[in-house]
């Protein structure tokens, strides 16, 4: 997670959704109305969601060629899956998600202890907010850095409830060997060595976000969280049981809700692995929408390359009929870029973007 900003950030006033279901619940300010065009239409996919590919880690790890080459079209295709047998506790997941809802569940003066501040990233609020007449997502967040070290805040870190911040310690390593697994095989899935991506990303950055949706009284005309891709190498997604179906990607220019299968993990390529691959495997645009009575939880995992590499596309991907597609860059300069930028599908990629010569 990037510093935050040099120059003042004027947000105007940010009010807290889960307060304003609790005392106005049926008041919807103008701030959270989207424009026509950016509302959420009525759910008529042409795509269904179970074509979204399920992935299973086991088969992968026993070195099984269907599973492998099934990883391949995922990723090409959709740039999102999910993934069973990940390798993670479910007695864990649950925590995790339990040790959440406590937080969200706190007062707000505790939770405002450790607020986000204006241009960053962790903390609790609303991020990638930089002007007063912002639209703003019907969402809670909390996210804290996690690695290195010198990305933490030691006073994000909540003392309630008593258990969290164990709990995010134990389940960060874990999805951290899970990203690693994951990479080792889609760097085989391209016909790569199986270290090509770990050796290249360095020390690799992780940060974690819990995302809170209260109910809303007008689903159709608010956004959860606003199109965008992630600027990370690989995205985790825990999506909370019982929950409302709120994750929708973009496919073939349709929005396609992505239901839960009980005890899997989404994977979603991000913006560094489609720069590195030049454009092979490509980061795809998503959104959250909101349910009218179901709350929705998300845990979300990013795990991008360190602040200090330098990346661009590898010689794999360039040829005479594949010519470069992004130009070199240092992945903190980027990340800096990312925050700096208020989420708007995947306009943050054109930085990297070498522009076509007519």
């Amino acid at each position: 997670m990037a510093p935050g900003p040099i120059s003042p950030i004027k947000q105007g006033h940010i009010q807290d959704v889960q307060e304003l279901r609790k005392f106005e619940p049926n008041i919807i300010p103008e701030r959270f109305i989207r424009d026509i065009q950016e509302r959420p239409a009525p759910a008529t996919p042409l795509i269904s969601s179970s074509d979204i590919p399920t992935i299973d880690l086991s088969k992968l790890l026993k070195g099984n060629r269907d599973e492998l080459l099934q990883l391949a079209t995922a990723c090409e295709e959709w740039g999102f899956f999910q993934v069973i047998n990940h390798g993670i506790a479910l007695n864990l997941l649950e925590n995790i998600e339990g040790q959440a809802m406590e937080f969200f569940r706190l007062p707000l003066e505790e939770k405002q202890k450790y607020a986000m501040a204006p241009g960053t990233v962790q903390g609790y609020g609303q991020a990638f907010v930089f002007s007063e007449h912002q639209k703003l997502d019907w969402c809670n967040m909390f996210a804290l850095g996690i690695t290195p070290e010198y990305l933490r805040n030691p006073l994000l870190w909540p003392n309630k409830p008593a258990n969290f911040s164990n709990t995010v310690e134990i389940y960060s390593k874990e999805v951290r060997k899970l990203c690693k697994n994951l990479l080792k095989y889609i760097a085989l899935s391209l016909g790569l060595k199986e270290d090509l991506f770990e050796e290249a990303f360095g020390a690799a950055v992780q940060a974690v976000r819990m995302n809170y949706y209260p109910p809303c009284s007008r689903p159709d005309l608010v956004l959860g969280l606003s199109p965008h891709s992630d600027g990370s190498a690989l995205t985790v997604l825990q999506q909370g049981k019982g929950c409302s179906v709120g994750l929708q990607i973009l496919k073939d220019d349709k929005w396609v809700p992505v239901q839960p299968i009980p005890n899997a993990l989404v994977i979603n390529i991000g913006d560094t692995m489609e720069v590195v691959t030049n454009g092979r495997y490509k980061s795809v645009e998503h959104r959250a929408v909101t349910h009218k009575h179901t709350d929705r939880l998300s845990l979300v995992t990013f795990y991008a390359p360190s602040y200090d590499i330098e990346l661009g596309p590898m010689p794999e991907f360039v040829d005479k009929n594949n010519p470069c597609k992004y130009r070199r860059y240092n992945h903190g300069e980027y990340s800096k870029h990312y925050v700096a930028n208020k989420l708007q599908g995947k306009r943050t990629l054109e930085f990297a973007k070498i522009p076509i010569k007519n």
